[in-house]
């Protein structure tokens, strides 16, 4: 394995990823306990604005707003101009809904014309959480994961970008504003365990202070390496991607907000057309580049469904995550309100329903992730 620089940790400006305390008391709560005044606040705003769904027309031109079932390319494809520079490349492929496995050679035509090479990122167009995501290092790979895939359905095969930091940046604009801010910034860090030439992969993450706490996050996953050995000094990375409830540790990184950072959001926003609220995940280069705006490459944007992650830090306070939560959904339902004076409708209820069982049923046969 690489060493730590190369999991994106002293890009970061940090040795150690782990916050005290290592888990917060509520970081891995039941969504259930953690959600339920979120649930009670979309309930009152429910009544307050006598829609249940409004929030789906906070962004018009996303299915469903982005709240759930939404396809990721169909967000990417409406990026215009300029700003597409800012964006991975990317390329689409349809899983032959006939036979187990994608034709390798419809893989390699579509990877050449996108000018993508190995390794590339494979994920799901229909998904959430990081569910199936993983690095492809080579052909047979990638037909391994094209044949566990659900028959007939749409994979996004991305450039792998090796800037070593990565981040999610809030963006919200009201349809009457000019210019839009960035809410939330969340630095992601890589957990990782290093050898020390006796111990088993699987001591290594029991012992851990943050992985032996959540080892159903990562003893799942790397079950037919567990029993390894990991030489002295061996750093082994336990999780690719950067999503919290798949294992990703996250940081509140709001400070690293400045005006060309949001300018730079600010210009990909306005290359989607009436884009309001969602949150923009990117690979950078470096804190001093991001805070440039420059040297990051956008790798997904998420509309009304995505939330502020610097709450799932450590260090952050219940009521302090709550209220962060209650501010985020409650500017979607005031933008929703905004754009259905406007003439825009929001979501049908039975419509919405449908889109996120689709998406359930996708994400339970999607394959593991990385």
């Amino acid at each position: 394995m690489k060493p730590a620089d190369a999991l994106g940790l002293s890009a970061l400006g940090t040795a150690h990823p782990v916050a005290e305390p290592a888990i917060s008391f509520f970081e891995f709560w039941p969504s259930w306990a953690f959600y339920a005044p979120i649930v009670a606040q979309w309930v009152g705003l429910a009544l307050r604005y006598r829609s249940i769904t409004l929030p789906t027309a906070a962004n018009p031109h996303i299915e469903s707003g982005g709240l759930c079932g939404e396809s990721k390319l169909s967000i990417l494809d409406q990026v215009q101009g300029e700003a597409r520079a800012l964006l991975a490349p990317y390329t689409r492929l349809r899983t032959d809904p006939a036979r187990p496995a994608a034709d390798p050679a419809a893989a390699a035509a579509a990877m050449a014309a996108a000018g993508l090479s190995y390794p590339v990122v494979a994920k799901p167009d229909i998904g959430c959480n990081g569910c199936g995501v993983r690095l492809v290092a080579d052909p047979a790979a990638l037909a391994a994961y094209l044949a566990a895939f659900p028959r007939g359905e749409v994979v996004v095969l991305q450039a792998f970008i090796p800037f070593e930091g990565e981040a999610g940046l809030f963006y919200i604009r009201h349809p009457d504003e000019k210019v839009g801010r960035i809410t939330s910034v969340t630095l992601k860090y890589t957990p990782m365990v290093v050898g020390d030439g006796r111990s088993t992969l699987r001591k290594l993450i029991l012992a851990d202070p943050r992985a032996g706490r959540v080892p159903e996050l990562y003893l799942p996953r790397l079950g037919p390496r567990l029993e390894e050995v990991p030489p002295q000094g061996e750093t082994v990375r336990l999780v690719f991607v950067g999503n919290h409830c798949r294992g990703s540790i996250f940081r509140d990184g709001t400070d690293h907000v400045t005006p060309a950072l949001t300018a730079a959001m600010e210009r990909l926003a306005r290359a989607l057309p009436d884009f309001h609220f969602g949150r923009i995940d990117v690979r950078f280069e470096s804190p001093a580049a991001l805070a440039r705006g420059e040297g990051m490459q956008v790798i997904e944007i998420n509309g009304t469904g995505s939330e502020a992650t610097h709450v799932w830090d450590p260090r952050t306070r219940l009521a302090d995550a709550w209220r962060a939560q209650f501010y985020h959904y409650g500017q979607a339902w005031r933008i929703g309100a905004t754009n259905r004076a406007r003439g825009h409708r929001p979501t049908g209820v039975a419509a919405l329903w449908r889109l996120w069982r689709r998406q359930k049923r996708l994400m339970a046969a999607y394959p593991v992730n990385d």
